[in-house]
């Protein structure tokens, strides 16, 4: 065998071994989703996969493991979606368009990905899950305060953090609503939401750069 076949097949075997982390994953997220996190169980994961149980416990130890490894994906891709979502906005951007379009990016993460909720929301949520979980709402409390300070100037910094966390529950509350309905239910939901922070906002931003 030459050197470059030794090589290849270890990464041909690496390849296959993600592939099948996905295929798990993927899963795990359909398991979660349908029966919750407490409910779940190994074996109804690798029923949902298509492997033997065996399979699973090659790459995972238990169901905790699975959880956190795929807590681990969603939170990159949520820090990626949400840091968009949250970008800094143009100071003349009206308070309406800001509010519509973080709360679309949100929700469309959200209902694109109804696993992370499930799991967020779990009353026995893994520990490493409930840790990144906490130090994601303060990134994201951390990025609203931004979004604000330009509606809020002349607020002071404590004042706006509580408003950022207010904003944050808002949003929390109005998620579960939304993802309990679809298709058209589910589009007046999300109007409702954003009336609901907008007329939290505005006249907070009102009383800011009114002299």
């Amino acid at each position: 065998m030459s050197d470059h076949q030794e090589k290849e097949q270890p990464r041909r075997r690496q390849a296959r071994g993600e592939r099948r982390i996905a295929q798990l994953l993927e899963a795990a997220a359909s398991v979660f989703c349908t029966t919750g996190y407490t409910a779940a169980s190994t074996n109804a994961i690798a029923r949902e996969a298509g492997v033997s149980p065996g399979t699973l416990y090659q790459f995972f130890p238990n169901k905790e493991a699975i959880a956190i490894e795929l807590g681990d994906r969603l939170m990159h891709e949520m820090r990626e979606t949400y840091g968009e979502a949250l970008a800094t906005v143009d100071p003349a951007t009206p308070l309406e368009e800001a509010v519509e379009t973080a709360v679309d990016r949100f929700v469309d993460f959200n209902c694109r990905r109804p696993v992370f909720f499930a799991l967020m929301h779990g009353p026995d949520t893994p520990g490493r899950i409930a840790e990144a979980h906490d130090a994601l709402h303060a990134t994201l409390v951390s990025r609203i305060e931004t979004l604000l300070s330009g509606f809020l100037p002349d607020t002071p910094a404590a004042d706006v953090n509580r408003i950022a966390h207010v904003c944050l529950g808002i949003y929390k509350a109005g998620l579960e609503l939304v993802l309990a309905h679809e298709g058209a239910e589910r589009e007046a939901y999300v109007r409702e939401l954003k009336d609901v922070l907008l007329r939290y906002l505005a006249p907070l931003a009102h009383r800011t750069l009114t002299p």
